[in-house]
Parts: C-alpha cells; structure tokens; sequence
C-alpha cells in the first residue's frame, strides 16, 4: 500500500473529514501541521490519516479514529487546541469538519 492511504483495520470505525481554505500566510503553518500529525498518532484510538491540498489553497484531511470518544479527546487535546485557535484567527479562511462512522471500506491496488 502506498505511504500516502492510511492503513485502517476492518469497519466499523470513524472519520473526521477537515476541509479548509488556507489564508494567504504561514506564520508557522507547516511546522504546527507537521507537529499536529506526530501529536495525532501519540493519541489513543487514532488509526491514521490522509492529507491533500491544492495550489488555491483547499485542503482535505480525513484522520481516522476508533471510536467518538478518541476523536473528542483529540480535540480537548491542550496542544491541539492551540493549533485550533491559530487555524480560527490566523490560518484558514473557511474550514468545515464533519465526523463520520465508516461502515464499509474496500479498494484495489495495481
């Protein structure tokens, strides 16, 4: 399997998909992006993630949890909180989060 689809066990299992338009400026972007993916894989229930953005700016992650429960302590998390508060007032012009129960998964490698 390719390094970039997280290697996620059988369903069920939950999703939080982070769709976001990035502002203009970086002002640490990528270093708090990179620390929240390390901090994200020390956290209980996390399973992985997937990431893409684009040349305008839009961007979609979709990291994979356990349960709810794992995905509401990821968000109380102290440190992503500030990561979160830096998205609300510097980074993102728009961004939506939706979480979601994966009930069926499958795909094909060639």
């Amino acid at each position: 399997m390719s390094a970039l689809f997280a290697a996620t066990p059988q369903p069920p299992y939950y999703a939080a998909i982070f769709t976001s338009l990035r502002t203009p400026t970086d002002q640490g972007y990528g270093e708090m992006a990179d620390r929240m993916v390390e901090l994200a894989g020390q956290q209980a229930g996390y399973l992985g993630a997937e990431s893409t953005r684009d040349a305008q700016g839009f961007g979609i992650t979709v990291s994979y949890w356990e349960s709810e429960e794992a995905i509401r302590q990821w968000k109380h998390n102290a440190e992503h909180q500030i990561a979160q508060e830096k998205g609300h007032t510097t980074w993102y012009q728009h961004f939506e989060l939706r979480i979601a129960k994966v009930d069926r998964a499958y795909g094909k490698a060639r």
